[in-house]
Order: structure tokens, then sequence, then C-alpha cells
């Protein structure tokens, strides 16, 4: 334990070690599991479908849970010590016994589609199984979408030196890039963060001349990349190659036009908080940006390397306010006491979860060599328990990524009882119930907090949902545009940025001055993922479903906490659209993402008249209606979110051990 008393984890639960007779009885298992599958899959002919889909269901059931549990243990037990070869042996082992339970579904669904004529009569044997129709019907509409089995093994093999390859290429040279002085990219793209406001500008263009010597690379590793999509998906019948995205996110176009149409639609607002930022920190010398003239006009907008300046004009004395709770440092007792106390005041369930998960040990949070950064959960069907990896350093920011990733691990803990084919959802409702679990603990905060942090916490909010809003739109346009001209042929570095200049004055416009950030393609490290086109919607739809049902506690008060329950049991089973609309949502409409949006609108006018040092704001509490009243003086407070982005639960571990640190 450190100074702060942060703890590490206990896995005995789960397994002592992957020595220990329980692993390695448990992979034993796992590869006799999938014997059985191969045997079933070679006999499928023989015997009656029906029971034969039956018997190929019962047995799938606890190879999954073993594949599920090994590759989640061989993954965590590696994070935290990064430098243990056996670690790092026990996942490529792991990765190659998923390659092979890979292939078994393949063969799958191929029966399934042969024999689809088969299935009502199916279910009317066997209703027990009723419930993985839409499964079923899911994996059947996916095999439309694949090549023969022979030609998909192929790709997969070939994908290891080709898009594989290329995605780490570009992060062998991320992680190697350093500054004349020895800094690494990752430090430079850190001090964004920094109060010192000639750090961020000289970081910033440091970062830009080493992304622009290294532009050829980069540009070959995303051209060939977005290449070999744009092929796979042309023999896979995929039309566009956001088509597979919205397939794999359970969700219809016609909701991502929605969304898409409401973002747009708020631009103008998100200008004005860039606007207002940009001119309080020129007010109080807090920038080191010189903004060009133009016509004889000083150009408004913030300076991209402004985005994260902190909002803090320190005293006369030059030190901290001790009574802020922005700048305490918190032990991690203190900030246990902070969460649980935070989820049980929204329901006594979602509070004796998250006790359950300190008083067990399901955390590690010990910052130490070896160890990743970041933060993530991770779960496991065996014993359907969580672990939680985080870095705490006792700031509020930890408060709340431990807030983040105990949401994850109640999302999971609310699936309890269902078998392992339900656990996997889409990225769209995973970020939900984490945003959720934040917006609690925040809305707390902004209650408890003076002026001075409450103006650091909304810029900390509305610094957020911009990024998962408006960068996030950007985002979208660049990889939409890329892949529409990458079709027509080759991109070089010039292409790239000249797209992303496109895509930020299309999204950011005059909220950003001209000091931009052209190679941001170089930089987000899910453009180079082979799995993860368009990995930027489903954040966005996940914050702004997550302040629905928010809105939704706030009318109803605690007797929505077990609608909410409901809800996050039921995200492994149907589409986005068809659990909205359950919780009595139309995600279709532009409306519902606008409602999303307005609840941030309130909270960029107040951010606009604290930058003024005008008023502040009331925020009713849960029971009544979420409007917001405004005061010449200090009054009651509101509430803000944050994201943590973690990696995709379906990718290879090796992968996800590339990627984890990755700068989102």
């Amino acid at each position: 334990m450190n100074k702060l008393n942060a703890p590490r984890w206990n896995l005995d639960s789960i397994f002592s070690s992957i020595e220990s007779p329980e692993y390695k009885s448990a992979l034993d298992n796992y590869k006799t599991g999938m014997e059985k599958l191969e045997n079933l899959i070679k006999t499928s002919s023989r015997f009656n479908f029906c029971f034969w889909l039956k018997g190929f269901l019962d047995a799938k059931k606890g190879v999954l849970e073993l594949s599920q549990s090994l590759g989640a243990y061989a993954y965590i037990i590696y994070s935290v010590d990064t430098t243990n070869t056996a670690f790092l042996n026990n996942i490529s082992l792991i990765d190659e016994l998923a390659l092979r339970l890979k292939k078994i579904d393949i063969d799958f669904k191929t029966i399934l589609v042969k024999n689809s004529k088969k299935l009502d009569e199916f279910f009317e044997r066997f209703p027990e199984y009723r419930g993985h129709r839409f499964l079923i019907e899911e994996e059947i509409a996916e095999s439309k979408h694949k090549m023969s089995a022979k030609e998909e093994n192929l790709a997969g093999s070939l994908q290891r030196t080709g898009g594989d390859a290329w995605d780490r290429l570009h992060e062998q040279i991320i992680s190697n890039l350093k500054d004349a002085d020895g800094k690494t990219f990752n430090e430079l793209r850190n001090d964004a963060y920094s109060a010192d406001s000639n750090l961020r500008k000289s970081s910033y263009e440091k970062e830009l001349l080493l992304l622009k010597q290294n532009e050829i690379a980069f540009a070959a590793c995303l051209n060939n990349l977005k290449g070999e999509t744009l092929t796979l998906n042309k023999q896979r019948k995929w039309k566009k190659p956001v088509d597979r995205t919205l397939f794999s996110s359970r969700m219809d176009k016609k909701t991502l036009n929605a969304l898409i149409k409401a973002i747009e639609k708020s631009l103008p607002e998100w200008r004005k908080y860039f606007n207002a930022k940009a001119d309080f920190l020129r007010k109080n010398n807090l920038t080191a940006s010189t903004p060009k003239y133009i016509n004889g006009k000083a150009e408004k907008g913030l300076a991209f390397y402004d985005l994260f300046a902190p909002m803090e004009i320190l005293e006369q004395d030059k030190t901290k306010n001790e009574n802020s709770l922005l700048s305490k440092k918190w032990t991690f007792e203190e900030a246990e006491n902070y969460v649980i106390e935070r989820y049980s005041s929204f329901s006594e369930n979602m509070g004796n979860f998250a006790k359950k998960v300190f008083q067990n040990n399901w955390i590690d949070a010990e910052v130490r060599p070896g160890k990743v950064g970041g933060a993530y959960d991770e779960d496991f069907a065996l014993g359907h328990q969580s672990r939680i990896m985080t870095n705490f350093t006792g700031s509020f920011s930890d408060i709340v990524t431990l807030a983040h990733e105990i949401g994850h691990a109640y999302h999971f803990s609310c699936l309890k009882g269902k078998a392992v084919d339900f656990f996997s959802y889409p990225m769209t409702l995973a970020e939900t119930a984490s945003t959720f679990a934040e917006t609690i603990v925040k809305q707390d905060m902004l209650k408890k907090c003076g002026e001075k942090d409450r103006l650091q916490l909304l810029d900390l909010d509305l610094q957020d949902v911009s990024q998962v809003l408006v960068d996030i739109l950007c985002r979208f346009y660049f990889e939409k545009n890329v892949f529409e001209e990458r079709a027509k042929g080759e991109l070089n570095a010039q292409d790239f940025c000249r797209i992303m200049r496109e895509a930020q004055e299309k999204s950011y416009g005059k909220g950003l001055n001209s000091e931009r950030h052209e190679y941001m393609w170089a930089v987000k490290s899910h453009y180079y993922s082979t799995g993860l086109d368009f990995y930027n919607f489903p954040y966005a739809f996940g914050q702004l479903f997550a302040v629905a049902l928010y809105q939704r506690y706030l009318k109803e008060g605690k007797s929505f906490a077990e609608t909410y329950r409901q809800i996050l049991s039921l995200t492994g089973s149907m589409n986005c659209e068809e659990l909205c609309k359950k919780a009595g949502f139309d995600i279709t409409s532009i409306d519902f993402w606008k409602s999303g949006i307005e609840f941030y609108s309130s909270r960029i006018s107040e951010f606009i008249e604290l930058c003024k040092g005008k008023s502040t704001a009331v925020t009713v509490k849960a029971g009544s209606s979420p409007k917001t009243v405004y005061e010449s003086t200090p009054a009651e407070k509101t509430e803000t979110p944050a994201k943590t982005e973690k990696p995709a639960k379906k990718m290879g571990l090796l992968q996800r051990a590339e990627i984890l640190n990755k700068k989102n």
C-alpha cells in the first residue's frame, strides 16, 4: 500500500496464478470443450437439427465462460506487470486458442444459415432457449456478411501481417517519438492539461513537428489499413464501412442520422463555450495564444492547445486554496466512502454493490512501475465478478474514474443469472452505466464546491462533453471522408491533413482560432485498428442516453432505480432502438437527442456567466423537474460527466495490450 492507501486487488476467487492447479484445469477444460464443439460441428448432419442445436448451445455455454474468463484473467495480470514475460506468453497462448474458437464460430454460423427455417421448431421444442432468438437471428444476419469459412480463416491469418502489422507500426513509432530534450510523445500530449500556458503551446508545436517528420510512415499505415478494410467489406457485402459498425452497435442508420443531425444543430452552442473559455484565458493571462488579425479584427476562438487548459487563477500568494475539493489530496478510503455514499443516494442496491467491490478487494489502484496507465473494468463470467484497474493519485478526477469503472461493473452485475451469451453488449450501451455513475458523483460535488471550483468543474464537464460530441463529430466526418476518397485511390499525408482541416472547420468552426491540429489523424489510435472503424459515435450515443436516463431520475426520484437496473439487465438481449423504447425513448427522433444536448445548454449558459463573474445556478433535486434557475448570488450547484475510453471487449488480447495506453 502507498501513502494514499491505494490497494492491490485480490484475484484468489478467480485464479491464484497461472501456475495454479485451478488455472491449468480451466485451460484443459477449455481445450476439451472446444474439441467437443469441433466434433459436434463435424457430425451436425447426422442428427436432427433441433436436438443438435440444443446440444451445441449447451456445450458452448461452458466454453464461452472459460474463454471469456481466461482471456480476462490473462489480460489483467499482464496489465499490472507488463515486464513479466510469462504473462505476455500466456496472453499469446490465449489468443491462439481464441482463433480456434473463432473458426468453430464461423462453422457454427454456416450450419445455422443452412437450417434457419427450422428455428421456429427449435424454439417450440426447447422454450428455455426462446430468449436466445435475438442472438441467434443476429448471428444468421451477420453470416450474410461473411466470406466462405476458408476465406475468413485466411483473412484472419493475413490480418496479422496486414492490418494488425500497420497498427503495430503506428503504435511503435508513436511510443518511441521523443523531442530534442528526450521528452516522449505521450508526455508532450499530456502537457495539454498543464496550467503553464507556455508549456502547452511549446509542447503542441513539438508534437506537430514530430508528427510531420514521420508523416510518410503514418500515412502509409492509414492508407493501407483503410484500403484493406474497403477490400474486405466489399467481399463481405457491406455497402459502406459505417454499415458494419452500425450492425455491431445494434443500431439503425435512422438513429445515427438523428444523432448526427442533433449534434450538428448544437454546434453554435458549443462554439459559444469555446469562445467564452478563450476570452477568459486571455483576460486572465492564462494563454500563450496570440490571435491573428483579420480585416483589422482579432480572431476569436480557442487555440487547439488550450482546449484542456485549466480555468484556475491562483491566489496572490501562488498557493492553492486548501478548502478546494479539487485541490485536496484524497486518500483511497475517503474516495471509497464518497463513491459508496453517492451510489447509495441513488439506490441501496447500487450502494451495496459498491461496498462489495471495495470490501472484496476488486480494485487495483496502486501506482507502480510496470503497470499500464489509465483505467478499465474487466468482467468475469466465472463467479460473475469484476476487477477494476486504475491508478489512484488522490485527485478528484481519480474519484470520477472510480465511479466510472464501478459503473461498468454494476452494469455487469445486473446481468447476473443470464447466460454468458448475453454478457456481450455494444459500446453504444456499454458507456451508459459508467456515464450515469459519473453524473451522480459530479452532481453532488458541484453542490458542495465553492464558486471557483464550480467554474473549473463546469469547464471539466463541458470539456469532456464537447470532446464526446464536437470532437467525435469531427472524427466521424474525417473517417467518413477518408473512406470515400480511399475508395477512389491512394491517399498521402497531404490528403489526410486536408481532410482533417475540413473536418475541424465543419465541426469546431469559429470555436477554434487558426492554431489548429491538422495532424490529429496521426494521433488518434482508433483510426489504425482494423476492428474499430467509426469508433466514435457510440460514445456520443452513450453520453446522451445516460443523460436522458438521469433526467428521468430527476423527475421520478428513487423509484427510478429499479427501472434503471432492469434497463441495464436487457442491454445484451435486444437492439438499441428496442431497449430505449422500453425506457420510453424514441431514439430515431432528432428531438430525443436534442433534449439530451439541452441538458448541457444550461451549463454552457452558466459557464459563460461565471466567466463574466456574474452568476451561479440552482439545480432542483431528484423528484422534481430538471430546470436550472439563475441567481445573482452563489447557491446550489449542478453536474458534470467525463469519459474514460477502454479497449473493446471482443478485441484480441495482444491488440488490447497495445492500445490500452493510447491517448483518446
